[in-house]
């Protein structure tokens, strides 16, 4: 399996139509302003697309570790890890399916968190997020 999209996102919802079904996506986001002076506690979602090649299982564990760092081979320390995700999922052979996280991230200032995406063992997608001063 593997990861088509992963981003920070205000909302989703699905489309309901005759045929396939669709996804509106809105807000895609990479940074926001804080809604408070640092020290916050923000939770924005992140929102991954991951399709399953017809000649796979279907079942799979979505990972994402909200980091400090944007390098995924760098070893996390409790310094540099903010949240940690992690959920099964089944997915229909051939098929896409979504998964939905939101992460409670902690920013003592205002700077940049990442987050590490991957599905089983497989390659890190890495997705930054940057919190400003408020407005």
């Amino acid at each position: 399996m593997q990861i088509v999209s992963a981003l920070f996102v205000e909302s989703f919802e699905f489309r309901q139509q005759a045929g396939p079904a669709r996804l509106d996506i809105r807000g895609v986001m990479f940074s926001m302003a804080a809604p408070s002076p640092a020290p916050v506690t923000v939770a924005p979602h992140l929102l991954a697309l991951i399709h399953c090649p017809a000649d796979e299982a279907g079942s799979g564990v979505f990972e994402v570790l909200f980091r400090r760092t944007d390098d995924p081979d760098a070893p996390a320390s409790d310094d540099d890890l903010v949240a940690r995700n992690v959920s099964p999922f089944t997915v229909e052979p051939g098929r896409f399916t979504y998964r939905l996280v939101r992460g409670e991230l902690e920013f003592p200032d205002y700077g940049q968190v990442f987050a590490h995406c991957r599905v089983d063992r497989g390659p890190w997608t890495v997705v930054p997020f940057t919190l400003l001063p408020p407005d």
